[in-house]
């Protein structure tokens, strides 16, 4: 049962998709630290954008 089951084991970390999964899985990492970077970089100007255009919407009104 354990040789079976280790067999199994050492066949699937093996195989030729896991190492592919793993390939996306940096690529996407490293996507996500340029993101984040560049967030961090031009998020101060976003924000002030966003804020320009609500103060020129004026004041929200509820219903009422």
């Amino acid at each position: 049962m354990l040789p079976r089951l280790y067999r199994r084991l050492y066949q699937m970390l093996h195989r030729e998709d896991a190492q592919a999964m793993v390939e996306y899985a940096v690529i996407l990492v490293l996507v996500a630290v340029v993101v984040i970077v560049v967030l961090m970089v031009v998020g101060n100007q976003v924000q002030n954008v966003f804020c320009n255009i609500s103060g020129a919407l004026g004041p929200i009104r509820g219903p009422g």
